[in-house]
């Protein structure tokens, strides 16, 4: 196994299970990768080296004893997670700037994948409470794209991101509130899940950003992404959702069938100025064509999205206001970060209330396209990555207004809290990733990585590193 960037997270769990390499050895590799990538990439927050460690060598101890080893596919294998996400003895900052105290034990995501058998190598860096396309702030500095380091590689997941396009590690977890892990990893080339509501729980918070926010998987390929799924998913005693169990490993493995694919370029309505990209709109067009050629039918039309934007402000607004109560110090939050916290405080009554109510609404309105079609195809964002510090300086308004021109297409599906998976696009000039989502109505995920790795076999995109 190479040393410079980290294999596949299945690769690397069937070499650790094989005896050809050391948790030990894979745990060092990806430190010592980190840190090299520190001042050019910035993609972690925390590492934490000694508990790594001490994490592989317990992982050692057990491969040592001889498998089988059910229950725990991803034992001595290093990973990442986002900063929003507990992990015992460490500080949870979300992005921001202040005294933190370190955590008394672990999420219930980390929590899994320790039972797992994962080795959390560190946290990854995110922006100030997860509301923007980039990863920029000054609690952390910049987060860079390893495609390009003058650019982004997207938000709020970027350093998770960034550190599985490099190969610092080979997968991470992400969460997704409007579009964070499929923003970021359209941006950087690779494999992003949003899953159901509730496949992957968030607790300690029942409910992350009302409903809206969920983890999910960042990888290289399907499978990678489709086994820290399974890996990562299951509920908390507490958790108000509580979707049927699925095998996401399994489906990648599966043909998907003959699908009815809906291709829709069409933005939802926000009343802000928005264009699609045309390097964007021909790499996603060629993926469609890709798909009709391997068989499935692909017709335009578009899900009936009305204004399905009236649903998600007053959640969203109103998740960073409960957050912004819980930082150390209020006064070292960005301007932008505040203003949003007094408008979630106006909304977090009867318009969040209104906006919950709606959703039952919402599926059966937007939930009809799947009366004709399996999937719809969108683009991910609507623009290749912006520069690094591009949006850092703008009011609050002139940041929505960039942030929505830029990736208008991901957020809908945070409403619904339905599945969706971004896959790679291609390169646009420039060399700059861009992506395009498949998604699909309540617990459809299983069909969506099944596709997904039907249309990888066919382009290959795992195969293809920055630089």
């Amino acid at each position: 196994m190479t040393a410079d960037r980290a294999e596949g997270l299945a690769r690397s769990a069937r070499a650790l299970a094989a005896g050809e390499v050391s948790s030990r050895e894979l745990t060092e590799r990806a430190l010592a990768r980190i840190e090299a990538a520190r001042t050019t990439l910035n993609a972690f927050k925390r590492v934490r080296p000694d508990a790594a460690l001490a994490e592989a060598d317990a992982a050692d101890r057990e491969l040592a004893k001889g498998g089988p080893f059910d229950g725990r596919p991803l034992l001595g294998v290093p990973l990442a997670v986002k900063d929003d996400m507990d992990v015992a003895g460490e500080p949870t900052a979300f992005g921001c700037r202040g005294a933190f105290p370190p955590q008394a034990e672990d999420c219930e995501a980390v929590r899994r994948l320790g039972a797992a058998g994962a080795v959390v190598v560190g946290k990854t860096n995110t922006c100030e409470l997860g509301q923007w396309p980039f990863t920029e702030g000054p609690g952390f500095g910049d987060t860079r794209n390893p495609w390009h380091t003058a650019h982004t590689p997207g938000g709020s997941s970027g350093g998770s991101a960034a550190a599985v396009a490099a190969g610092l590690v080979p997968a991470a977890l992400g969460s997704d509130g409007a579009g964070s892990v499929r923003i970021p990893a359209a941006w950087t080339h690779l494999v992003g899940i949003k899953p159901q509501r509730g496949r992957i729980s968030t607790w300690p918070w029942a409910e992350a950003f009302h409903g809206i926010t969920v983890n999910g998987p960042l990888a290289r390929t399907v499978a990678d992404a489709a086994l820290l799924l399974d890996a990562a998913s299951g509920n908390h005693r507490g958790d108000p959702h509580r979707p049927p169990a699925v095998r996401a490993a399994d489906a990648a493995t599966r043909d998907p069938g003959r699908l009815r694919i809906a291709l829709s370029l069409r933005m939802p309505f926000t009343g802000t100025p928005k264009r699609l990209h045309p390097a964007v709109r021909r790499r996603v067009l060629a993926l469609a064509d890709r798909l009709a050629a391997l068989g499935h039918d692909v017709a335009e039309a578009d899900p009936a999205y009305g204004r399905i934007g009236l649903a998600f402000v007053p959640r969203a607004t109103a998740g960073i206001a409960e957050w912004a109560r819980r930082v150390p110090d209020a006064a070292l939050l960005d301007r932008r970060t505040r203003e949003a916290a007094r408008t979630g405080r106006l909304l977090g009554g009867a318009p969040l209330r209104l906006a919950r109510r709606s959703e039952a609404a919402l599926h059966r309105r937007v939930g009809a396209v799947f009366s004709a079609y399996d999937v719809v195809l969108t683009p991910t964002t609507a623009t290749p990555p912006p520069r690094v510090g591009a949006l850092a300086d703008l009011s609050g308004w002139r940041t929505d207004l960039a942030m929505i021109a830029a990736c208008p297409y991901a957020w809908p599906w945070n409403v619904l809290g339905w599945p969706g998976v971004n896959v790679p696009a291609g390169l646009v000039p420039g060399g700059l990733p861009v992506g395009a989502q498949l998604l699909g109505p309540a617990h459809s995920e299983p069909l969506l990585i099944s596709l997904a790795a039907q249309l990888e076999a066919d382009q290959r995109w795992h195969e293809r590193w920055p630089g």
